[in-house]
């Protein structure tokens, strides 16, 4: 499996299980730095490799009334901020080709929503920055289908990929995960990433907007630790039934260290570390 360098440390091989972790979406700059420094402590404390993760932008909302973020401009220079401040090196998504250049000056790595994970011309803008690229694999495809994906980013040489699986489509309004798609997804060589909260998603299953089942991301977390995840995905908030994005599917921060250590002892029993 290829070793990818990002920021100050590395992810796959052989390397220690690694944290995607932040809030959904940037609600304001004051909660989204002290999101930043809790991350950073728990980072310590855990003696975990944590990357910091958050939307400037939800253009997938289903709603047209539902918060989007601050957008670009602002989000990136937020982010700036929790580098900066923290230390932490930072993700977030781009949803359109013109905000790739302007994404890469801040970001580490470069996510690809999983709505728009066929989406030929805006995986190449992105992997021509020679950044990370994260691509969430979308509820529509097979872990097969990837390899499709890959091949894109590889054509302009970049060969630095993270795969993220984050469930699939089973039924209306429900997401099932098949622990298989990690082990199949790993097989390309590439660092594969779990998004246990995404996983627990119930789309459009509140009406106007998606539903959630909070209470299996931990089981969910560590099983896919079982099964060899290079890394896992939690989108965290103080207070998720407050959140202004995909409340019901994210964890409590509070909740984050005990998982951690948790998820960190399971992947060392696994044997791929």
């Amino acid at each position: 499996m290829k070793e990818i360098k990002i920021s100050d440390f590395k992810v796959g091989a052989k390397n220690p299980l690694f944290i995607i972790a932040g809030p959904c979406v940037i609600e304001n700059e004051k909660d989204t730095l002290k999101a930043a420094h809790q991350l950073k402590e728990i980072s310590n404390a855990c003696e975990v490799n944590l990357i910091f993760k958050s939307s400037y932008d939800k253009a997938n909302r289903s709603s047209l009334s539902s918060y989007r973020g601050p957008g670009i401009k602002k989000g990136l220079d937020i982010l700036k901020k929790v580098k900066k401040e923290t230390g932490l090196a930072v993700i977030s998504d781009v949803h359109s080709v013109n905000e790739v250049k302007q994404a890469a000056t801040v970001l580490d790595i470069i996510q690809i929503p999983a709505l728009l994970s066929r989406q030929t011309d805006l995986i190449v803008a992105a992997a021509k920055t020679k950044k990370v690229v994260n691509i969430k694999k979308g509820q529509f495809l097979s872990p097969y289908d990837v390899l499709n994906i890959i091949k894109k980013i590889t054509s302009c040489k970049n060969e630095k990929i993270l795969l993220t699986e984050r469930g699939f489509m089973f039924g209306y309004n429900n997401l099932v995960s098949d622990m298989r798609s990690i082990v199949i997804m790993k097989k390309y060589g590439y660092p594969v990433v779990f998004d246990a909260t995404h996983s627990v998603q119930l789309p459009g299953g509140a009406g106007g907007k998606s539903s959630g089942e909070r209470e299996f991301i931990p089981y969910l977390a560590k099983a896919a630790a079982a099964v060899g995840a290079d890394g896992i995905f939690l989108e965290v908030h103080s207070q998720p039934d407050k959140a202004k994005c995909d409340g019901p599917n994210m964890l409590r921060i509070s909740q984050l260290k005990k998982l951690i250590m948790q998820l960190k002892e399971i992947s060392i029993i696994s044997g791929d570390r």
